[in-house]
């Protein structure tokens, strides 16, 4: 694994600043009454051949984040007010800002970043066969290749995901959840890219499934040297396959750090208490008491002021009304957006 050193000329993807708002409409004529900050002013970077993990509850941004990456949020809602940066760094030392380009423009890129779905049973055209669902990136992106070796492709590229070669005839409604989340991992390995962005790839799947799945991400990151973004709600997952981890809260980052910083030594309440929560197979093992929150998230439309978190928060003072907490490196390549982080400060267990 990685252990967050690297320097810049590793870095792959860099979002700065990145802000995601939506507006809401209403009233006889529709017009704009509000908006949902779904992500506020959230910055990291992801370097070449790591795994960062994007970890939070439902609703605090996650998925927004992966969709801004690769540039899909205008097709969603055309109205959407999206700011920051999101630099894009390839081989030859060029620098792309990803967020300022068009439909036609971000086609090129497009095969440098590619997606795994939730869902393997509704991102997967049934109508298609898995030969044409796994060639079909190749066609549009690398045009010079011919049928054959496209054809041949498609049979390697199920052999590494763990299919046999004449699965390519078959659909999907052929295929079990795991299977189809295979092939979905075949296609977007298809034009050999840089980074994958993968949108909670194992929450649909059975939990001995979610290992299998994890596994083989993990064999086929070191096999092509590629970079994952890698979303979901378990820590427990994300930790066990990441470099380092990203925990959101409200659309905004509380926390990120090395996947060891983060989960032996949380340092925000909030992530604390994610991992109270986090179960232990063993019965007998003591574990500290379980930090329990109070209280509802709060609504994207109308965030607190100051902190997000601070309505739930057990150590919460009056300051952390005021603004919202910068990112504060605590240790080498930690940073927590939380100004009470010494022990007396979290006696919350």
């Amino acid at each position: 694994m990685n252990n967050g050193t690297q320097g810049r000329n590793d870095i792959l993807l860099e979002v700065k600043n990145l802000k995601v708002y939506f507006p809401v409409f209403g009233g006889v004529f529709q017009r704009k009454v509000a908006e949902v900050k779904a992500v506020d002013d959230v910055s990291f970077t992801i370097y070449r051949g790591e795994t960062l993990g994007v970890v939070g509850e439902s609703g605090c941004g996650k998925t927004t984040i992966g969709r801004a990456i690769i540039n899909v949020l205008r097709h969603v809602s055309p109205d959407v007010h999206l700011d920051g940066q999101i630099l894009y760094h390839d081989r030859n030392g060029g620098v792309t800002d990803l967020l300022r380009l068009s439909t036609t423009e971000m086609r090129q890129y497009r095969s440098r970043i590619q997606m795994i779905f939730q869902d393997p049973y509704s991102s997967l055209n049934s109508r298609l066969s898995v030969r044409q669902i796994v060639s079909e990136p190749m066609e549009i992106h690398k045009p010079e290749m011919g049928k054959a070796e496209v054809g041949e492709r498609v049979e390697w590229l199920l052999e590494k995901v763990g299919l046999q070669p004449e699965y390519a005839a078959r659909f999907p409604h052929e295929f079990s959840g795991g299977q189809r989340q295979r092939i979905g991992i075949a296609r977007a390995l298809a034009t050999n890219p840089d980074l994958i962005i993968c949108d909670e790839p194992v929450s649909a799947l059975d939990v001995s499934v979610q290992a299998q799945v994890i596994n083989l991400m993990e064999d086929l990151r070191e096999e092509f040297k590629i970079s994952y973004c890698f979303i979901a709600h378990d820590l427990s997952v994300v930790y066990h396959i990441s470099d380092r981890i990203a925990v959101m809260y409200l659309g905004s980052l509380a926390e990120i750090g090395t996947a060891q910083q983060v989960y032996f030594r949380p340092t925000h309440p909030y992530t604390r208490a994610l991992l109270s929560a986090v179960p232990h197979p063993d019965p007998r093992r003591q574990r500290a008491q379980r930090i329990v929150l109070q209280g509802d998230i709060p609504t994207p439309l109308n965030k607190p002021s100051g902190c997000g978190f601070r309505t739930r928060c057990p150590i919460a003072r009056p300051a952390c009304a005021e603004l919202p907490p910068p990112l504060e490196e605590k240790e080498p390549g930690h940073f927590v957006a939380c100004p009470y982080t010494r022990a007396e400060d979290q006696n919350i267990n």
